[in-house]
């Protein structure tokens, strides 16, 4: 099949899933009246009588914020994990495997017990403690495995990313026990939700997503020499520390972000780029922009899923994408040492 039509199906089925995640909930809208309702907030215009401004609330106040940060968030993570995966060389590589979601974590729980906020940068302040704490985690985790193992073996990586990560959450969880009268909202922020995601939350992180997209989207021709080894890319004339550190810094934003307005969700990041390098190859210009196409799609369709599996109730958006990640990365991780 022709690379383009499989971009024009990927595009087709993404929009299909958004206009699903929109339509379905409590009460089902048709897919004509979310439109004549998009287009009327939009333009500004009248819209039409026969919606009522209840529904024309649920769809532009609720669903649609929510639809569109679960894309947003998706597509972050996909992007992350894409990147990580290439820089360290790293089939397992991951925002989540490494513990950066985990660190990210902390880093927001802290935030929103304390109260903290930096006057200057107001509802900007979660997603920056979150990108630092990030940042902190992926230098630890990369530091001290290059102390234990040199060659820094995929193994070596992913066993202490997950060690590191399982620490971190021990120091969630304790901060967590100590903090009784935030308890609930902590609670409910770790197992990752969309619920009463607002405009304001999806311009936020849009301006994040956009920005760190159209750093990322300079460095694939760096991301494709890098594929091939350090040495290689050195001899070509790419400086690949620096490479490294940008893209490793763009990695911790973009999860950074995506954890302080949604929780842990994990392994979006590792699903996303290994389907798509098998349907498209591994060009990064075209692998870049499709993993954050699906990885948004995907995040879209868990959320549905969470919505309505269960009559009157919700399930944690991370427990979905935990159920379809967990037994994905132990085939990977198997295949591999199969293959070996």
């Amino acid at each position: 099949m022709k690379t383009k039509i499989k971009i024009f199906i990927s595009i087709l089925s993404s929009i299909i899933v958004l206009v699903l995640g929109v339509a379905i909930g409590s009460v089902y809208v048709e897919p004509l009246k979310i439109l004549t309702i998009i287009f009327g907030k939009i333009l500004s215009q009248p819209i039409s009588a026969d919606l009522n401004e209840n529904l024309i609330s649920i769809i532009w106040d609720i669903r649609l914020p929510r639809v569109l940060a679960a894309f947003l968030v998706g597509g972050a993570l996909a992007a992350s994990g894409t990147v990580m995966q290439s820089i360290l060389k790293n089939p397992l590589a991951s925002s989540y495997t490494l513990g950066v979601s985990s660190g990210a974590s902390v880093g927001v729980g802290l935030v929103l017990i304390t109260g903290f906020s930096i006057p200057v940068l107001g509802n900007f302040t979660l997603p920056l403690i979150g990108l630092l704490s990030g940042l902190v985690t992926v230098y630890l985790v990369i530091t001290i495995t290059a102390q234990i193992d040199r060659n820094m073996g995929n193994t070596t990586i992913i066993l202490f990313g997950m060690i590191f990560s399982l620490f971190i959450n021990a120091v969630t969880t304790l901060i967590m026990a100590l903090s009784r009268e935030t308890l609930p909202r902590l609670i409910y922020w770790q197992m990752g939700s969309f619920a009463l995601k607002s405009w304001l939350d999806v311009k936020i992180l849009a301006v994040i997503f956009v920005g760190c997209y159209l750093i990322l989207i300079r460095y694939t021709n760096e991301l494709d020499i890098m594929t091939f080894g350090e040495e290689q890319a050195l001899a070509i004339g790419v400086e690949v520390k620096k490479v490294k550190w940008i893209l490793l810094i763009l990695s911790a934003a973009l999860t950074g972000s995506a954890v302080a307005f949604t929780g842990v969700i994990g392994f979006i990041d590792l699903i996303a780029p290994h389907v798509v390098r098998k349907i498209f190859g591994s060009s990064h210009k075209l692998v870049v922009p499709i993993s954050i196409l699906f990885g948004g799609t995907f995040m879209v369709a868990c959320d549905l899923v969470a919505r309505i599996l269960v009559s009157n109730s919700e399930l944690p958006v991370g427990a979905v994408t935990a159920l379809i990640g967990a037994p994905f990365f132990a085939y990977v991780y198997f295949k591999n040492r199969k293959v070996r």
